[in-house]
């Protein structure tokens, strides 16, 4: 989906509401938020979620909530395309040459969970059951069909509502009009449109891989709220079809102060909350993310997976042969 293609949209948009069209971003600096026409804060542009900060602490860390300057170095280095003490072994699906994960967060936080404390998902006995149960059919039914495969190698989304960065592809495309927010995330080109009107949310029967949300204004700070997600969803953390998520959106001069609350009491022992900031990159280019054309992993995967098993039948007739 292209930059022109969430443009038209947004005027289709303002145009069924009687609107005026969006003003361009202004950029700000301090605590100027910019301003759009209608007087909203202006959260428009091209904004990067990437980072190297894990969603939760590393064990390795223990409970210290920074890294050292060392080790936060260390895993910049590491996450560099021309890092210069790359071996030169078989790199496996990508080197890093294909990838942008960014760098550990500024303030050096060894997780983006910033509650608990500790930093780690606070699942409950019955979170983490399902957890291990879904590892351990992965592990022993890899591709026994199409639906055993993750989402996102069946192009269906990837970093999902709230998002999470992984490897590549980690920008939002924000426009806005006094009625709705529409967000183009680059990766697998999903667009979320957002009413701000007190639009009440879909039935619970009309389940949405990405669930379904609505915003408002609290000062200076958009609000989101999203529920209504399919039992077959993917997050970068477990959901169920009751999880709830609010996310805050809060702009400062080139930075949008980014905060998500997850509460979901059938799989958590309490809400847990994310906090990482989006950084602007105005001369980024999104293109087309063209998931299905040409998308060779999934049957390549199938195939795979049948020459395994004639493989793995093959050996079993000649150790036990008729």
């Amino acid at each position: 989906m292209t930059g022109r293609y969430l443009v038209a949209l947004l005027a289709a948009l303002a145009v069924a509401g009687l609107m005026p069209a969006p003003a361009a971003g202004q950029s700000g600096s301090g605590a100027d938020v910019g301003r759009t026409s209608w007087g909203d804060p202006d959260l428009q542009g091209l904004w990067s979620y990437a980072t190297l900060t894990p969603l939760q602490r590393p064990a390795e860390v223990e409970q210290r909530q920074f890294f050292t300057e060392e080790e936060a170095a260390a895993r910049n280095l590491r996450g560099r395309s021309d890092r210069p003490d790359r071996p030169g072994v078989d790199p496996g699906s990508y080197n890093a040459f294909w990838v942008d994960r960014g760098e550990v967060l500024q303030d050096r936080r060894t997780s983006q969970i910033v509650d608990p404390p500790d930093g780690r998902l606070p699942l409950n006995a019955e979170g983490q059951r399902r957890v291990d149960a879904k590892r351990e059919h992965r592990r022993m039914h890899p591709a026994d069909s199409w639906l055993d495969r993750p989402i996102w190698d069946r192009c269906i989304t990837y970093h999902g509502v709230p998002p999470v960065g992984t490897s590549y592809n980690n920008t939002y495309h924000i426009l806005q009009t006094p009625e709705f927010v529409a967000i183009q995330v680059e990766n697998i080109h999903d667009v979320r449109v957002i009413p701000l009107t007190g639009r009440p949310h879909l039935d619970e029967r009309i389940p949405q891989w990405n669930g379904d949300s609505r915003g408002y204004w609290d000062g200076d700070t958009l609000v989101v709220e999203t529920r209504g997600y399919s039992a077959k969803s993917e997050l970068r953390f477990p959901t169920t079809p009751n999880t709830r998520a609010v996310e805050r959106f809060t702009r400062r001069g080139n930075v949008i102060d980014y905060e998500f609350t997850i509460e979901d009491p059938e799989i958590y022992t309490r809400p847990f909350t994310v906090n990482r900031p989006f950084q602007a990159v105005p001369e980024y280019v999104i293109y087309e993310y063209a998931c299905h054309e040409g998308n060779y992993a999934l049957p390549n995967i199938m195939a795979g997976e049948r020459a395994a098993d004639a493989a793995a039948a093959a050996g079993s007739n000649k150790e036990h042969p008729a």
